[in-house]
């Protein structure tokens, strides 16, 4: 049974109309002005609405306007039905989108007619839209036939995603909250931080080129783990995850690459979270500068440039620890520091020191 809108003002001819409707086995909502139209329009959505144009509140033109603005409501077919009959009445209402325009005193035939073909035109116009979606669908599964490991996927981001530039400490996602997208890293340097009790910021990842992130909300109704911030000037590209899904769908081999990706990251995490429990403060500074030169792909004898800070926060220490034992580590020989920059003297000894 379909469901229609009634949105009149006028009592007597709302229940007759409403009554007509009925017996031609039409569950039929009424609504006695246009705000309230509105309002029944948004929460039961109806198969069609009919609605009168003079009304209190909200006028007919008002109320199409805002549930044609409406991503829920504006493909639900409109017919306004009305007393003012002049043509720049009708026209106006034709110009701004409605699918029929019946002046009153309204025959009961013409009334009926013109629901009929309107539902019948949202009908077929949705069975094309079902269509259209199922040839997208299976067009979409031949072309991800060819993304066979994680190098074709990470082609796919950069020639298919959408590109995204971030200035230094932007946030590209918080923690806890809902994501549309998987991303790559094209250029830059990303960090994903958690927040503890106190506010303080854990580092517990770091994204440079060509690294995936975000697949820890790849799941429907699943949340970020983490913030994603730009340490720097970072340009990544984005694919929605529906899309990143289907990929995975029409590729066993890639999904265990991927599963297996995600599987490292957490065990870096569980490992650097168990340096944060147990290790000392001159383990936790040497390990954490090496984690960096070794993610950032640097050789021992190029500078780091990283703050302090950010450091304390992988290490899991105070930045004022940090800094002293900094400043003992290049008393000792074993790190030169100038400014934000660090270099590796004596990478043996500071292995060896964890």
């Amino acid at each position: 049974m379909k469901t229609l809108l009634l949105i009149e003002d006028d009592s007597v001819l709302r229940e007759t109309t409403a009554e007509i409707l009925e017996l031609e086995d039409y569950k039929v909502v009424v609504a006695a002005n246009g705000k309230r139209g509105v309002e029944q329009a948004r929460i039961m959505l109806p198969d069609l609405i009919i609605c009168d144009i003079m009304m209190p509140e909200l006028d007919g033109y008002d109320v199409f306007k805002l549930l044609s603005e409406d991503e829920t409501t504006k493909k639900i077919p409109f017919i306004f039905m009305s007393a003012k009959t002049e043509i720049k009445d009708i026209r106006k209402g034709m110009d701004l989108g409605a699918d029929d325009y019946l002046t009153k005193p309204v025959e009961e035939e013409l009334l009926l007619s013109a629901i009929e073909s309107r539902l019948a035109k949202s009908a077929l116009l949705n069975e094309s839209l079902v269509v259209e979606e199922k040839e997208n669908t299976e067009s979409d599964d031949d072309a991800f036939e060819d993304i066979s490991n994680i190098d074709d996927l990470k082609n796919y981001f950069c020639d298919f995603g959408t590109s995204k530039v971030f200035k230094k400490g932007e946030v590209i996602y918080k923690e806890s909250e809902k994501t549309n997208n998987v991303y790559l890293v094209y250029k830059g340097k990303i960090k994903g931080v958690k927040i503890d009790e106190f506010g303080k910021e854990l580092i517990i990842t770091i994204n440079k080129d060509d690294d995936f992130f975000g697949f820890s909300a790849i799941f429907e109704n699943s949340y970020n783990y983490e913030s994603a911030i730009a340490m720097e000037k970072v340009e990544i590209m984005c694919v929605p995850k529906k899309t990143v899904q289907n990929i995975l769908k029409s590729n066993y081999n890639l999904s265990l690459e991927v599963f297996q990706l995600i599987n490292e990251n957490l065990t870096e995490v569980k490992d650097q979270l168990l340096q944060m429990a147990y290790g000392s403060m001159r383990r936790k500074t040497a390990k954490t500068i090496l984690k960096f030169a070794q993610k950032m792909k640097h050789r021992p004898s190029d500078n780091i440039n990283i703050s302090r800070r950010d450091l304390a926060s992988v290490a899991g220490i105070a930045t004022e620890s940090l800094i002293r034992t900094l400043t003992d580590l290049k008393k000792e020989g074993v790190i030169e520091i100038e400014g934000r920059n660090i270099r590796i003297i004596n990478l043996e000894q500071l292995a060896a020191i964890y």
